[in-house]
């Protein structure tokens, strides 16, 4: 007899993945199998029901960011947001992966009220579930706010993407255990219709001459570089700033970071094993800055800014909103900006299409360019 019991998330992915692994010939590369648990309709992390965003795991939330945890955090974001839009001359923010769509509401309010009467906002997210939640919360906006399923032939305006890069993609390289040989990590169908990891040898390799240590395992992000060199080649007229946690090249294979970066969420706990659950949990990876700036460089754009996250919030004004909040909305904007929270893990980097030339006021202090 047919079990009554409904198929899990879990267990229905784990069951398509396994079939794409056996259709690849027994191998299926990691980044293939992160974008299934992440984004394979119906099914992966961000195209499913469940909830993603909240302050605590009461909430059957998984993690929180930035602008769930306090409206400070898109005021302050605002600021810069409203000087670019002034000095580019345009009237439209562009905002990848707009999440709960918490940070679109607070920037749109922010930047009505300075003065930017003709704002459009346009939101390019991947996940249908989260696109419908989006339009309830800036359902009082109206047609001031726009859904787009894929780029703009032309972008003209500001760009904005929170926690937007460390979701995409990586390809795992493992160091052999002899040191001389670099491997790729896939995916392969492990005993009882679970998954494994498997090696095998490879001709990619990472992009720093320094140390690796045998047995090493880190990340490459082909798939966040060739993004922002899609940016470059639609943002005619603009600049783009994103936010995430994430390293510089030298200090993102730095041989004390021997397991890399990739880390799973779930009820607001961190786990390293993306195999597990696919579809029911987050799978991250922190950036490398270095090949981010590297990628927008070389397609045309100007690096503008990079720094960290509390640098540049306190920029943009944080520490005197600070003074107007209450005891706790002080309490959790102080997490945005203190060195063992988010202030530091946390970067911003900021990009100018050809011919855009002024000073950010997110990065006229503490400004970290020569560490890329």
């Amino acid at each position: 007899m047919e079990s009554s019991e409904p198929v899990s998330v879990s267990t229905a992915l784990r069951a398509r993945v396994r079939a794409a692994i056996e259709a690849a010939g027994g191998w299926l590369p990691f980044d293939r199998y992160m974008a299934m648990a992440l984004y394979e309709p119906g099914l992966g992390y961000y195209a499913n029901q469940s909830r993603k965003f909240g302050l605590m795991p009461e909430s059957g939330s998984d993690f929180v960011t930035a602008p769930e945890l306090s409206p400070l955090f898109g005021r302050a974001l605002a600021v810069q947001l409203s000087q670019a839009l002034t000095e580019s001359g345009t009237d439209e923010i562009f905002e990848f992966g707009a999440g709960s769509g918490a940070l679109a509401e607070t920037l749109i309010d922010a930047l009505l009220a300075c003065g930017h009467s003709t704002l459009r906002y346009a939101i390019i997210d991947l996940s249908g579930t989260l696109r419908e939640r989006q339009a309830l919360r800036l359902a009082r906006f109206g047609d001031r706010v726009r859904w787009l399923l894929a780029w703009p032939d032309e972008m003209r305006g500001v760009v904005v993407g929170n926690e937007v890069l460390d979701a995409m993609p990586v390809q795992l390289l493992v160091r052999s255990h002899t040191g001389d040989a670099w491997l790729e990590r896939g995916v392969v169908c492990g005993p009882e219709g679970g998954l494994a990891h498997a090696d095998r040898p490879s001709e990619l390799r990472i992009p720093f001459d320094g140390p690796v240590l045998p047995a090493m395992v880190t990340e490459i992000h082909p798939q966040a570089e060739a993004f922002i060199r899609s940016l470059a080649a639609h943002l005619k007229q603009g600049a783009a700033f994103f936010i995430d946690y994430g390293f510089p090249e030298a200090e993102y294979y730095h041989v004390q970071r021997h397991q890399g970066t990739l880390m799973c969420h779930r009820g607001h706990l961190a786990d390293d094993d993306a195999l597990a659950d696919p579809g029911e949990k987050d799978i991250t990876a922190h950036v490398n800055f270095t090949g981010i700036a590297l990628a927008g460089q070389d397609a045309g754009l100007n690096v503008i800014g990079y720094t960290s996250q509390g640098r540049f919030l306190l920029n943009c004004g944080l520490a005197e909103a600070l003074v107007q909040a209450d005891l706790r909305e002080r309490a959790l904007a102080q997490k945005l900006v203190a060195e063992h929270e988010m202030g530091e893990l946390f970067k911003v980097i900021a990009f100018a299409a050809s011919g855009l030339d002024f000073v950010p006021v997110g990065f006229v202090a503490g400004d970290r360019m020569h560490r890329l």
